[in-house]
């Protein structure tokens, strides 16, 4: 059930919401940002899970159809977001959904695909992960572009990989160059414990 904070919410909110939109090139990217959206609406769990169309109302007390009338009007409001968050040549894909959870599987399944499709696609990912290494024409801010994009691109298929794993793996990519920065980095014992990925650039 929508917590109360939800509740509050009307159509006015909704269509005053800045939407970022996907032109079909980058989903993983526009799907972390409408997941933040609906999460800072309080209305992710209508993304995911909807709600309940009844057959009949006749046995809903006025509570209850006040309270049904109130998450469809949600629900309308975070599929209008979707239907705004996406260009033209986009929008006949959605266009004939009902609800906000029907449009968001319908633009996962073509651009991310189902859980099958995306549990390949995150095994490939892994596997570049494993094999990348900073090249010898790049400079260090290149890779770590390159870097974070296959991470955050991990990230949004489902995968867990923490700050640690991250600064580990950066360190016995680099050069040979970086050697003398690397070996003082990890002789602080309390690295992993306190560092970010993001200050790690400019240790280097």
């Amino acid at each position: 059930m929508a917590s109360s904070s939800s509740s509050t919410l009307s159509a006015t909110t909704f269509s005053n919401i800045n939407v970022p939109v996907f032109e079909g090139e980058n989903y993983e990217f526009w799907c972390v940002k409408m997941e933040t959206l609906f999460l800072s609406l309080d209305v992710w769990e209508f993304i995911q899970t909807g709600y309940e169309e009844l057959d009949s109302l006749d046995e809903l007390t006025p509570t209850q159809r006040e309270e049904l009338k109130r998450k469809k009007i949600i629900d309308a409001g975070a599929l209008g977001m979707l239907q705004r968050g996406v260009s033209p040549s986009i929008f006949p894909r959605i266009m004939r959904a009902k609800k906000a959870k029907e449009a968001w599987e319908i633009l996962q399944q073509e651009f991310q695909g189902d859980k099958k499709v995306r549990a390949v696609k995150l095994q490939s990912m892994k596997r570049n992960f494993e094999n990348l290494k900073m090249k010898k024409n790049e400079t260090l801010n290149e890779y770590f572009t390159k870097f974070m994009e296959l991470v955050n691109q991990m990230k949004s298929y489902g995968d867990s990989i923490d700050d640690r794993r991250i600064i580990e793996k950066i360190l016995i990519t680099l050069p040979e160059k970086f050697d003398p920065v690397v070996a003082v980095i990890e002789e602080a014992k309390d690295l992993f414990e306190c560092s970010r990925v993001d200050g790690l650039v400019e240790i280097l």
